[in-house]
């Protein structure tokens, strides 16, 4: 089922249009590699940690290290991430019903998020985990099913004769010239790093059984990930081999009309015969239930348990909690449907969000899991910078023109400016040392008593010994308190053990009694 989170709409719809539109083609189809190879890196360096120190959502590291504040900042992209998923992925599932049947796409839209709310809603994390499988099979079925229907089309070419030759558009196999190589980069670690920190795919880490089998499931789901993106690479492929003019599609091809970001649903609709098509449409609809209900799940899971019952709640009953997720978990359907409808740039929020994911909280997770030592000022600071950065970087889907003109840059047909330079990874690597430097230098700063114990107004430093680590019910929470930190000894006042037990007066007064200068043998 891990798999299905990732196999959504967006994925396979995405994978077919990269395939598809001329001058990108395969070598720019980054989705099925760089999302395989995170469920890969999430296995192997990030389901042990959180799944063996017993989290619940993938902000408790951060609320347990950096305070309850910390916590709520960083649940902002996390949310905005996991919404405007939900909205690509219900706008794109609104396009291919309305492909096949000529009703209204908002319509469509407002059914198929009622649809996904309703069974979120009914069985929670079981019905995602149920649903999941069945899905990913609907899926595999019907794309495989439809794809030697198209290839038979009279209207397609061969395939493997357009992999390479231009015949009705450049080839699909795609290049990356020399200079758009750190643009393919940039996007390729932000799949990569970027794909890691998404509660949509902790929550399964870490409601497995066991940490082996939480990483045992990663692996597995990163071969389902290549496995599924074949048919869709199939159909893209079909697409970029077929005289549209020939089809009742008819004239002009579907790029120049703006409509590549459909050529799943096109291909099915228009080159395989009406039943194999619903067939397939139908898969593709059901991929998109399953992404859209787990990031709807997993948004209204984190704020239930680390927004209103750690901060506001902490006595909260079960009930209690499970009652607000179903609430949120209707909220968040109907934003992330209402989004659908109103912005028309979708894609760009979801774009723009995944990348504070991974500028954000990708380091952040990071230094709480694997660095020692940071605290809540670093992690302030390391957040705001990856957001002036990539803010500053500007976004052309949003018509956002950039501050920073990176070298290399230049202008679409919008006049407005697009970087070349990797500046995503660049914002990353920054928040990451920020948070590392920043950390240190408040940790110093205190503790050297440079700057005074009342100036830690976030009680990062200071306050963590004392109060945090001797209140009785947090000791018998966190598992993870060394002894060196539960009380820490200043070793200023005396340099070596004997002298400590040693009693000084009675070396000074020689003649005095002989008794006194034993005191270190009684």
């Amino acid at each position: 089922s891990f798999s299905a989170t990732w196999v959504g709409g967006g994925y396979i719809n995405g994978t077919a249009e990269a395939v598809y539109v001329p001058g990108y083609g395969l070598a720019w189809a980054q989705a099925p590699i760089g999302y395989a190879l995170s469920l890969v890196l999430g296995g192997l360096f990030f389901a042990k940690p959180m799944r063996s120190k017993g989290y619940v959502t993938m902000l408790d590291p951060f609320q347990q290290l950096y305070g309850k504040r910390m916590g709520g900042l960083l649940f902002i992209p996390a949310l905005m991430g996991e919404m405007f998923w939900a909205a690509a992925i219900f706008s794109a599932l609104g396009a291919t019903i309305s492909v096949i049947i000529d009703i209204n796409v908002n319509i469509s839209v407002i059914i198929s998020a009622l649809i996904a709310t309703m069974y979120t809603l009914v069985g929670g994390l079981y019905s995602v985990a149920y649903t999941d499988v069945v899905q990913l099979f609907c899926i595999f079925l019907g794309l495989w099913i439809s794809v030697p229907f198209a290839m038979s089309h009279p209207a397609v070419t061969d395939i493997g004769l357009t992999a390479v030759h231009h015949v009705h558009q450049a080839p699909w196999l795609g290049s990356v010239n020399s200079l758009d190589i750190y643009t393919w980069l940039d996007n390729f670690l932000l799949l990569t790093l970027g794909g890691i920190p998404w509660q949509a795919y902790f929550q399964r880490v870490l409601s497995s059984s066991s940490a082996t089998y939480a990483q045992v499931l990663s692996f597995l789901a990163a071969f389902g990930c290549l496995v599924m993106a074949l048919p869709a690479v199939l159909i893209g492929a079909i697409g970029a081999s077929t005289a549209w003019n020939e089809t009742e599609y008819g004239v002009p091809d579907p790029m120049s009309k703006k409509e590549a970001d459909m050529i799943l649903p096109i291909v099915l609709q228009y080159l395989c015969p009406v039943y194999i098509s619903f067939f397939g449409l139908g898969a593709v609809s059901a991929a998109v239930m399953s992404s859209a209900d787990s990031s709807i799940l997993s948004a209204s899971s984190m704020f239930a348990r680390n927004i209103y019952q750690l901060s506001f709640r902490q006595n909260a009953s079960d009930r209690e909690i499970v009652w607000v997720m179903r609430i949120t978990v209707f909220l968040f359907g109907a934003s992330a449907t209402a989004m659908a409808l109103l912005a028309s740039s979708v894609y760009g929020l979801w774009y723009l969000s995944s990348d504070l994911v991974y500028i954000i909280i990708f380091p952040q997770l990071l230094c709480v899991l694997f660095i020692k030592g940071t605290n809540t000022y670093g992690a302030i600071a390391g957040y705001l910078f990856g957001l002036v950065l990539r803010i500053t970087g500007g976004e052309p889907y949003l018509y956002l023109q950039p501050l920073i003109y990176y070298p290399g840059c230049y202008p679409d047909e919008n006049n407005i400016y697009i970087q070349r330079f990797p500046f995503k990874t660049l914002a990353m690597l920054t928040s990451f040392f920020t948070n590392i430097i920043v950390s240190y230098l408040a940790k110093y700063l205190f503790e050297s008593g440079t700057l005074p114990p009342k100036l830690d107004f976030l009680d990062a430093v200071v306050a963590r010994y004392s109060r945090e680590h001797m209140d009785k019910a947090t000791l018998v929470k966190s598992d993870n308190i060394v002894l060196n930190e539960l009380a820490p000894v200043n070793p200023r006042h005396s340099l070596t053990l004997s002298s400590t037990f040693t009693n000084k007066e009675a070396f000074n007064y020689v003649d005095s009694s002989p008794e006194l200068s034993n005191t270190e043998d009684n």
